[in-house]
Formats: structure tokens, C-alpha cells, sequence
């Protein structure tokens, strides 16, 4: 059987969701990704050694890769298991496995054809960062941007993204993935107290392409540019054009969702 499985987690103490490899060997760093199949092996198959044996481990797959230090209330991933499991009991002590930066939730069984990365339509990402001059105690590790920013000509730069376009411009010299057309449905920019929500949703998205949108929002907004720059970054395909990549404490995987 197939297995879906909502997953939360804190980014920061982890090299990304994924299990990354060099020379076809995983490297050694936490993942998201790591710590998630050994507690789902250690349930299902058990022995004290599985978190060691990695040709036993069951293996899973994410919607897609969060990098390090981006958070995630909304990622879904799917495994295989000859076992019937039940949901509770097994959402329940892989809670109390795994890190307190993790935590998993809603297990169901889904289609054998179901794929939680090639069946996904949607994902719903949200950047957050602080807009005043000082630092507070319990800002944590949300980004702090010192200078004012002007809300409705942050609305009208995001708006010249909607639609399906090439992001080259946006995207990071380690996506591998030739396809540079992304289609967004929604790109909003909300103020709520001294914070700041860019709320972004599309079919898909290259690496870094949330991050560096913000950045170019950041830099139309620190220098008083037009909102038309963000149209002739766009048009540009080219990622020097763009601003900076900022930092990925801001970003949170909300959603992703998956037809009927």
C-alpha cells in the first residue's frame, strides 16, 4: 500500500529536506528527509540498528526540496508498506521519535499511481520578514528589513509575475532542472503590525525562486525604483538582474495540493 503523510518542521538545524548525495553516496549532514525514514523504518521494521542499515530503510518521497533553514507546515510525502498501519497510533509515536523540530500529521492511504512530487498542482509558500529600524527580543530568526517599504507598489511589482512566464531571471545556478517556465496563481504582499507575508502560490518552482523574488522586491523598494523593474527583470531572463537570494528563515512551505 501507499502512504501519504503530512510533515512540520523548523529548517534551521537541518541541510535541507532532501538526502543529498556526492559521487552517488549520501552525504552525512541532518535532513528532513534522513530523520524521516528512520523513524518510519524503526515503526515498520524495526531493530535497533535500522537507523544503520540503510539497504532496510524505507524509503520516501517529498513534494519537493525545502533548503536549509526553510521551514515547512505543509510538506507531504509518500512510502510504501506491506504493513496495514494504523494512523493514529503510528502519527503518534513517530512524534514521539523524532526531533522536536519535526513532527508529522493526517497519515492516509492514497492511490498506487499517487506521487507526492509529480502529482502535486499547487504549492502555497510564504515569506515573512520584520519591517522596523530595531530588533526586539522575540524576533528569533525572522529577517528585519530596517527601511520603509511601500506596500501598494510592492503589490503592483508582484503582479507583472502572475501568469505562467520563464523565471530564469529568479532562479539559482543549481537548478538542474532545464524547464525554467513556472505558472503563478496568486502573489500577494500583506502587512499585518510591523510584518510583512508575500504570499506566493504555483504549479511549480525553480531553486531559490521564492527567495530571489523577495530580494528584487527588496531592491525595487530600497532604492524607490518603479514597480516596472520587477517587469524588466522578469522579461530579462537573466539572474543578474534580479536582487539578492535572501535568507530562507523567512520562507515557509504552507500548502501543496493535489488533485481531487
Amino acid at each position: 500500500m501507499r502512504y501519504a503523510l503530512d510533515v512540520q518542521y523548523i529548517g534551521k538545524n537541518y541541510s535541507g529536506s532532501q538526502i543529498q548525495f556526492e559521487n552517488g553516496r549520501p552525504i552525512d549532514e541532518p535532513t528532513i528527509q534522513g530523520e524521516i525514514e528512520k523513524t518510519i523504518s524503526t515503526l515498520i521494521i524495526g531493530g535497533r540498528n535500522i537507523a544503520n542499515n540503510k539497504n532496510r530503510q524505507v524509503r520516501t518521497i517529498f513534494s519537493g526540496r525545502t533548503d536549509k533553514g526553510v521551514n515547512a507546515v505543509g510538506q507531504v510525502l509518500h512510502f510504501d508498506s506491506d504493513k496495514n498501519i494504523v494512523a493514529s497510533d503510528f502519527i503518534y509515536h513517530m512524534n514521539e521519535i523524532l526531533p522536536n523540530d519535526i513532527s508529522v500529521s493526517n497519515l492516509r492511504i492514497v492511490p498506487d499511481k499517487f506521487h507526492a512530487q509529480k502529482s502535486a498542482k499547487c504549492r502555497y509558500y510564504r515569506y515573512e520578514f520584520i519591517n522596523r529600524q530595531y530588533k526586539q527580543a522575540f524576533d528569533g530568526d525572522i529577517p528585519r528589513v530596517k527601511f520603509g517599504v511601500n506596500i501598494e507598489r510592492m503589490q503592483e511589482s508582484l503582479d507583472y509575475l502572475l501568469g505562467e512566464h520563464d523565471f530564469s531571471s529568479f532562479k539559482s545556478s543549481g537548478t538542474l532542472n532545464p524547464s525554467k517556465v513556472c505558472k503563478l496563481t496568486r502573489a500577494e504582499v500583506e502587512r499585518q503590525g510591523d510584518k510583512i507575508f508575500i504570499h506566493i502560490e504555483g504549479n511549480r518552482f525553480l531553486y531559490n525562486m521564492v527567495r530571489t523574488i523577495v530580494g528584487t522586491l527588496l531592491e525595487i523598494e530600497g532604492h524607490n525604483l518603479p514597480a516596472e523593474h520587477m517587469k524588466e527583470v522578469l522579461e530579462a531572463k537573466d539572474r543578474r538582474k534580479a536582487g539578492q537570494t535572501v535568507s530562507p528563515y523567512g520562507l515557509t512551505l504552507i500548502r501543496v495540493e493535489y488533485p481531487d
